[in-house]
Formats: C-alpha cells, structure tokens, sequence
C-alpha cells in the first residue's frame, strides 16, 4: 500500500470527505486568481481594452519569407512585435499602439490647458481603431488622406498635395506609407509642407536595423524580387534607421526619438511594444 492509501486507510471517512472538499475547491480558486491577473496583464491604449494576449503577425507574412527567402540581413524590423502584434478587440497593430501612448501623452496636456483651441489634424491612410481614438478627442479636426483608400475625406497623392495650404495642419500622422512611394523625398518635402511651423508629426517607416543605408533598386519589380529585398510586395524600398532620419532632415523636418527610455519598459510590457521598438516624431 502506498503512503496516500495507507493515510486514506487511517483516516477516518468524514474526516477524508471534508479534506476531498477543501482541496478540489482550491485549483478553482487559484483558476480564478489567475483569470483575473490575465485579464488585466496587457492593456490596448487605442481601444482601452484591457487584453489577455496580444494576437502574432498573420502567418500570411512568415508563409511569404518562406516562399520568398529575404536578400537583406536577417533582422526584425525595428517596431514589430510579431508575437504580440494586434489587439484582439480593435485590431490595432503594436506600432498603432505605440502611437496611441505618444499622443494620449500630447492630447491631454492639451485637454488640461486653459487655452484649449482647435488642432487641424492629417491622417494619411488610417487605420481604424487609431482613427477612432483620434476622434474622440473634441478638440481635433480631424481629416483623412489617401490617393487609393475608400472612405477617406480626401482622395490625394502625397507627392502633390495641392488641395492643402501651406502650414494647414497643426499634427499629422503618416503611417507605413513613404516605402510605398517611389519619390519619398517629395513626399517628405510635402509633409513638411503643410505642417504648421511649431507642428508636429509621426512619420515611421519599417526599418530594418541590419541595414548602414536605404535600399532600393528599381529593377526589382516582380512580387518575388520585392519580398526578397524590401520585406513585401508593395514596397520599393528598405528602409536604414540612417538613411530614413538623414531624408527626413534633408527636407527641413527636426528629428526626435523615443524608445523604452521614454516610455519605461513597464508600459511598453504592458501595451505589448517589442523592447527595441522607436518612434519618430518630427516638427518643424
């Protein structure tokens, strides 16, 4: 006889039954302490979801490496978190969140001044959940900006953004969008544009860190030859963390950077930020 039998064999049955009781209501306890941890653990700043897991990168992505084995040096773009890259209630990527923790940090010093005004505010091909976030707050105007994009306020090509005055905007966004562009710089040239002096905005590119300069070559047309050297198929670039901060001087825009430092590492855990992850803001 083992030693649970022979103290089951001691034990007197009410004794026993009272003890099965107890222990069997333990795990449910521990079970629910649990739930409750997980369900505050992570937290979605766009949507104010508290979230269990962030959900990873679609595998669409890592099926394409596959199929297309990239030419560049292997490294994770700079601000991707593929195990934790959406949240499961709003969709917002991991670099949508980033943004979120930036501009809830410049709104409500806003929101608390006394002076409160209007903010002329572009967002170039939005994404929902963050335009939504955007919205919320009263004192924005808020416009939308895409040459493609259905259900934007204005339909326009980023290289000739004619339709704006010159210093129109106080906060614009541009979002994963200058890698689509052949003439970036124009691009950059425009936004500088159109923002306000004293302005300011968030421009980020996908950056690969194993880069020393951009890459691009215009020969490199087909879906493979794109995937092999600028990480997809609608891209004409890859991006060098050099080579993107020198452009966007090079048009007039000051440069700043925030990362883990900035933020603290307890928030980018909390929102799901991979650690490396940088976000650019420039003013003019």
């Amino acid at each position: 006889m083992n030693v649970i039998g022979l103290i089951r064999e001691l034990t007197p049955p009410f004794i026993w039954a009272i003890a099965k009781r107890v222990f069997k209501r333990i795990p449910k306890e521990n079970e629910s302490s649990q739930r409750q941890i997980l369900k505050g653990r992570f937290f979605c700043p766009v949507c104010g979801n508290n979230v269990v897991r962030f959900e990873p990168l679609p595998l669409y992505y890592e099926q394409m490496q596959e199929k297309y084995p990239s030419e560049q040096p292997q490294f994770l773009g700079e601000m991707m978190n593929t195990h934790a890259y959406l949240c499961p209630h709003c969709h917002a990527s991991d670099r949508d969140r980033l943004y979120a923790m930036y501009m809830s940090k410049k709104f409500e010093g806003i929101n608390k001044s006394n002076n409160l005004s209007e903010i002329a505010f572009l967002d170039f091909a939005p994404s929902s959940g963050l335009q939504q976030f955007v919205k919320k707050y009263d004192f924005i105007k808020y416009r939308s900006a895409d040459l493609y994009m259905e259900g934007v306020d204005d339909k326009v090509d980023i290289v000739d953004m004619n339709i704006y005055k010159d210093n129109q905007f106080d906060v614009l966004l541009c979002s994963h969008v200058l890698e689509h562009i052949k003439n970036d710089k124009k691009a950059m040239s425009e936004l500088y544009r159109v923002l306000k002096i004293g302005g300011w905005g968030i421009v980020v590119v996908p950056i690969n860190l194993g880069l020393e300069n951009d890459f691009e070559d215009e020969k490199y047309t087909s879906e493979e030859d794109r995937w092999k050297y600028f990480g997809q198929n609608d891209h004409v670039r890859a991006y060098s963390k050099k080579g993107f901060v020198s452009k966007l001087e090079s048009v007039g825009f000051k440069v700043q950077q925030y990362g883990m430092d900035y933020f603290g590492m307890a928030e980018f855990e909390r929102c799901g930020i991979h650690p490396r992850s940088v976000l650019y803001v420039v003013s003019k």
